[in-house]
């Protein structure tokens, strides 16, 4: 699959030109040869030579110098100076903490802070719960990592996974008014982990798990899901397999299957192809094969029965593909209704969908690379979907984290069941109604800002119908205030 130039790797040029009619053109055609596309044109210096600001997508890191070098092979122009506008974005970091409440008095300092909070202080002492009232616990969340599988890049370490976070609590603030906080612990070690969550849970109303590697992220989940009276929910997992379902409702909408009917296979069994697989089975798909990077995992593979296998595994093996059928993805892909891709490039040769059933589904999600190529998919499969946002049908976890969390917080929900997952996945597929179904639209895109309060009322309703949320809430506001 040949590059195509992305946002991601955007450039500003600043480019000196001679004031000669022809100039900017050839400068553009210049850069035109290098397969990048401009954007804006801004001129920054009028004078015998001109200063312009020119911004251009490119293919990648490599294509700054060939840009330049075409540049500066134009006579009367040169390149004064090359910002990469990602790295311009995340400057300084790309969140803040505001003040909510102005200071602009005496009287506004001794309410804010002392004396006055003290009284607030002990309300609190008194009785704990009154945090979610009088403090920012009620709205907020705590994005955890240790950096350890950050997607495309596998273990970077808490600090550079820090980008990643940061943009993680962006889209908590923008699609559902969440705030949400980067916590990157510089440890791997399971208990220590599951410890400072604890430590530091009263002050957050959630915890989104990020980025930790299986099989540590189940059980550090597992464990913090049963100490803590807040909602945990590791979105590698859960929010992947939420919006895989909400696509596979539609995609089963247009082409006339029922979930039950269902022949599956997931390949990569990592968090992400793990919880995929239970909430598929959650939802009534009866058949499932799933493939490691041993091929088919089964009760009968040698490391099953030699008890090597790990506990994760082993559930797999036990749960899913009854008839032990055996091989590589291509060696096994036949008559299945979907492929589920979570792993990495190149794992299926494209022309094994065809050996799939009539109007195969493909979700081919691996990032930056999918495991098949979607133009080649596309020959074969009837719907294909992409965790990447230049294709059609993006698989995108941000179509839920926010809302998930949104309608917890609302009604104060002590977990996340699997009930009310999959409500958000409902939700989720619910947006794009029947008479907009097709084959390039099964799921609604990132930025319809219809999704995120979708799936907030889903989950809160859901939450209140099973039991997940108290039974009553507390009123916020003049209301609720104790005289």
């Amino acid at each position: 699959m040949s590059a195509i130039p992305s946002a991601q790797y955007s450039l500003i040029l600043r480019v000196e030109i001679a004031d000669r009619p022809g100039m900017l053109g050839r400068v553009a055609t210049a850069i035109g040869t290098t397969g990048a596309t401009i954007g804006a044109i801004d001129l920054v210096q009028v004078g015998a030579r001109l200063i312009r600001d020119i911004t251009v997508a490119t293919t990648g890191p490599e294509a700054q110098r060939e840009i330049v070098d075409a540049i500066e092979g134009v006579d009367g122009a040169r390149v004064v100076d090359v910002t990469d506008r990602t790295f311009l974005l995340h400057l300084g970091g790309k969140i803040e903490m505001r003040n909510k409440r102005a200071l602009r008095t005496r009287d506004d300092l001794s309410m804010a802070y002392t004396p006055g909070v003290a009284r607030v202080c002990e309300a609190i002492a008194a009785d704990p719960d009154k945090a979610f009232q009088y403090t920012i616990k009620r709205n907020t969340v705590a994005v955890v990592t240790d950096g350890s599988a950050v997607l495309g890049l596998g273990d970077i370490g808490p600090r550079a996974a820090m980008p990643v976070m940061e943009g993680k609590a962006m889209l908590f603030k923008e699609f559902a008014g969440v705030d949400a906080f980067p916590v990157c612990l510089d440890t791997k070690d399971t208990d220590e982990i599951v410890t400072t969550v604890q430590h530091l849970a009263p002050a957050f109303g959630g915890v989104n798990l990020e980025d930790i590697a299986a099989p540590r992220c189940f059980e550090i989940e597992d464990r913090l899901a049963d100490a803590l009276d807040v909602p945990v929910f590791h979105d590698d997992q859960h929010g992947t397999a939420v919006v895989v379902l909400a696509a596979l409702l539609n995609a089963c909408k247009l082409t006339g299957r029922v979930l039950g009917d269902l022949r599956v296979l997931v390949v990569g069994l990592g968090a992400a192809g793990v919880a995929v697989t239970k909430i598929l089975m959650e939802a009534g798909v009866p058949d499932i094969v799933g493939c490691d990077s041993r091929g088919a995992v089964h009760t009968r593979r040698p490391d099953y029965l030699d008890g090597s296998m790990n506990a994760v595994k082993r559930w797999y093996a036990e749960n899913t593909n009854p008839e032990h059928r055996s091989g590589a993805p291509a060696d096994i892909i036949d008559g299945m209704d979907l492929f589920v891709g979570l792993s990495g490039p190149g794992v299926l040769p494209p022309e094994a969908l065809a050996r799939m059933a009539p109007d195969p589904l493909v979700f081919a999600m691996a990032n930056p690379t999918p495991e098949v190529a979607p133009e080649q998919a596309a020959r074969y499969a009837r719907i294909v979907a992409t965790g990447r946002s230049d294709y059609p049908n993006q698989i995108n976890n941000v179509l839920c984290f926010p809302g998930i969390f949104r309608g917890a917080l609302d009604v104060r929900a002590r977990q996340i069941t699997e009930p009310m997952k999959t409500a958000a996945a409902q939700a989720i597929a619910a947006i794009v109604r029947e008479d907009q179904l097709r084959e390039d639209y099964i799921i609604p895109s990132v930025f319809d800002r219809d999704v995120a309060p979708a799936v907030a009322a889903a989950v809160a309703r859901e939450a209140r119908a099973t039991g997940a949320a108290p039974a009553e809430q507390h009123t916020i506001g003049f209301a609720a205030v104790d005289h």
